[in-house]
């Protein structure tokens, strides 16, 4: 029997109820993982531990990744499930639409409170625990190409994902003598269930936009998640992963512009 790449490793995931979280978790658990799943929709949750397949690698635990109580329950979880955490990804996240002049302090305030707040005290917790273990670890955040370029109606979403890659950096320098690494991943446009149901037309539209001609996928994101945990990036440290196609290396050219080898 061939061994597992992550026998043994115990993760957290956030967000896991459906889309790209889902199938960090999936994989994961394929790679021989025991998790820790986290949705705020506790229907959803509790329906994704079952689709998952392995009751006894995986718990669920419902409730708002941005909660300091939740945070510590998944951790806690972790440790009364399987004695230890070594990998945590705090992929939880909204997207909250609206012009900048109309944008309202609720809608502000929920995209830092889960966006940032829920990465932040998720890597904090998170890391408290590798220290008391005196094991090594990984922590995963997810940033976006929203972080990088402009996107209209989306400024105060993209605010908190160049946040997101600010943290990743910082965190380096206070975290990385306990042999814990911080990386982050910036997707471009991914086929989701919520993506599709917001627009039918969502993979068709955003494919003809990119390079390699398609949109990304969550098996794509989840393979650099896995990635990024694994001992074969042991020297990746503080960077964000860009996961998007090639979009975000393109500037606005004019439709008309000449073909210089015509």
């Amino acid at each position: 029997m061939s061994h597992k790449k992550f026998e043994g490793k115990v993760a957290i995931v956030t967000g896991a109820g459906s889309g790209i979280g889902f199938e960090i978790a999936r994989q994961f658990l394929q790679e021989g993982a025991q998790v820790v799943i986290n949705d705020l929709n506790e229907a959803l949750i509790y329906e994704a531990h079952q689709r998952l397949g392995s009751p006894d690698s995986c718990v669920p635990v419902a409730g708002d990744a941005g909660s300091i109580p939740v945070i510590n329950k998944m951790v806690k979880t972790a440790i009364d499930h399987y004695d230890r955490l070594d990998i945590s990804v705090a992929n939880a996240g909204i997207t909250s639409y609206g012009a900048f002049l109309d944008f309202s302090e609720r809608q502000f305030d929920d995209l830092v409170n889960l966006n940032l707040k829920g990465s932040y005290f998720l890597a904090q917790k998170s890391v408290q625990q590798m220290i008391r273990q005196k094991t090594a670890g990984r922590i995963i955040l997810m940033s976006s190409v929203t972080g990088i370029l402009s996107h209209p109606f989306l400024i105060a979403y993209g605010m908190t994902k160049a946040a997101i890659r600010n943290l990743t950096q910082n965190l380096v320098i206070e975290v990385a003598p306990y042999g814990i690494t911080v990386n982050a991943i910036a997707p471009g446009a991914v086929a989701t269930e919520r993506t599709l149901a917001m627009d039918p037309e969502y993979e068709q539209v955003w494919g003809s936009l990119i390079p390699t001609g398609r949109v990304s996928t969550p098996a794509d994101i989840a393979r650099v998640v896995l990635f990024l945990s694994s001992e074969n990036s042991a020297q990746i440290n503080g960077q964000t992963i860009t996961v998007d196609g090639g979009i975000t290396t393109l500037c606005a050219i004019p439709p008309d512009i000449d073909d210089p080898n015509k």
